[in-house]
């Protein structure tokens, strides 16, 4: 298994559309691979998009808040980790 990289953590999600908002720590970007591990909620995904203020974007840099649409639930305080 590949080492896992922490890069942001889960400030809020929005259950009606799926979209999880992480506050990033690291640059990232569409296509790269996630983890998101909390107390239950573990589960990976690939990004395939997300925005920042409702626009598309395809990388974002530390201290970004980004949206991107989440394969599962999510919580406040989740951790995220790229694979």
């Amino acid at each position: 298994m590949a080492a896992e990289k922490l890069i942001g953590k889960i400030s809020h999600y929005f259950g009606h559309i799926s979209v999880g908002i992480i506050e990033l720590a690291d640059d990232f970007k569409v296509g790269e691979k996630i983890h998101i591990k909390g107390s239950s909620t573990d589960f990976e995904q690939v990004v395939s998009s997300m925005q920042i203020d409702r626009q598309d974007i395809s990388e974002a840099k530390a201290g970004d808040a980004i949206g991107i649409k989440v394969e599962q639930k999510v919580k406040e305080g989740d951790l995220v980790y790229k694979v």
